[in-house]
């Protein structure tokens, strides 16, 4: 499914067509969240072909960098994310999915976590004025990824 072309700025700003834009990489940065709660799960890259097959599937599918191919989210895990809404930012050049999360564990976190981010800075001023960038765990995880995962050797 071939996207729209950009067209001009009051278009893709304030039109009704979806025109996402691709970064010179192929990739469109994509924030996921549980359509429950609005707790952001995870943040991940798309290119072309995920974002077809993920409003095809309604599946969420993202592009992994780091092995150079589709990864359909819970494709190991089990821990599936359905797509209930997507929404694109003013310039269209970021992309938001609300999902419902499946699965044994329902989690998003290849960590084991519900979300991705589960860890905060400790304290802002600590480290703004003293330079301790110390993190607090926020969260338990919900399986053990060493027992989920297969790992290459």
């Amino acid at each position: 499914m071939p996207f729209p072309t950009r067209t001009t700025t009051p278009e893709i700003e304030l039109g009704s067509t979806f025109q996402p834009k691709f970064g010179a990489d192929g990739l469109i940065p994509c924030i996921t969240q549980d359509a429950a709660t609005g707790e952001v799960l995870m943040f991940a890259f798309m290119n072309a072909e995920s974002l077809e097959h993920t409003l095809r599937t309604r599946k969420a599918t993202y592009w992994s960098r780091s092995r150079s191919k589709l990864w359909i989210k819970g494709e190991e895990s089990g821990n599936v994310q359905r797509v209930q809404d997507l929404r694109t930012d003013c310039d269209q050049d970021v992309i938001l999915l609300s999902v419902t999360q499946e699965g044994p564990a329902n989690a998003s976190c290849h960590n084991g976590f519900k979300s991705c981010f589960y860890r905060k800075l400790r304290d802002v001023d600590a480290a703004a004025n003293q330079g301790d960038f110390s993190l607090e765990t926020t969260a338990k995880p919900l399986f053990d990824p060493a027992l989920v995962y297969k790992r290459k050797t």
